[in-house]
């Protein structure tokens, strides 16, 4: 993606709070009943893909993991998020990248996306990120994937998106197993209903 792409997220999170953008979630229930039903040990390496400055990662340092990772488009909503965590920040691996650009000597555990991955609408976007999800989680390790459903938004901050059902999100079954898919109705701060598709995968072994 262009650089016109990342200045559109900067710009984003240097203009608006977090009670001025739909993603925002005090407490991102759905996202930790997937994480916590992996009973993964908490030196499970985990990496939050587009966190920007989303309250996650403060709940899994609370629950006791100690090697996360967050990766951002936007240095802005991660420096956000530092600020916040404090002292706390200096326990988790900040990453400034675009997903399709991203190369990782680390291995994961759980490699964890809400609402970044439907942004990617060109196909071969999207088999990029396949790929290099596939190559990055250890051999049975755990994938989850949120996006929005074929009953939410088409659109997120002026940009197109990608709606997804359970069936057309079985492009990840290639290197993973579907475990798990529910809808979520998620209420903006703005009181407007979005309709989530969660589903959860775990590498094939070889």
């Amino acid at each position: 993606m262009s650089g016109d792409y990342k200045n559109h997220w900067e710009n984003i999170y240097k203009t608006k709070q977090p009670h001025e953008v739909s993603w925002t979630q005090d407490a991102p229930k759905t996202s930790l009943y997937f994480i916590r039903s992996f009973n993964l040990p908490k030196s499970a390496a985990i990496i939050d893909i587009g966190g920007g400055d989303s309250k996650l990662v403060d709940f899994l340092i609370e629950d006791g993991y100690y090697n996360i990772t967050v990766l951002g488009i936007s240095e802005h909503s991660l420096n956000k998020a530092k600020q916040r965590l404090g002292d706390k920040a200096e326990k988790v691996k900040w990453i400034v990248s675009n997903i399709t650009d991203f190369s990782s000597a680390a291995s994961y555990d759980l490699w964890y996306d809400r609402a970044a991955f439907h942004f990617l609408t060109a196909e071969p976007q999207a088999k990029k990120y396949v790929s290099i999800a596939r190559e990055a989680v250890k051999d049975k390790g755990f994938l989850t994937i949120a996006t929005f459903s074929t009953s939410g938004p088409k659109k997120c901050s002026g940009l197109e998106i990608k709606q997804y059902s359970e069936v057309t999100l079985t492009k990840f079954e290639n290197g993973f197993k579907k475990l798990e898919c529910i809808t979520q109705e998620h209420l903006t701060p703005f009181n407007t209903p979005q309709n989530f598709l969660f589903c959860s995968f775990q590498k094939h072994t070889n």
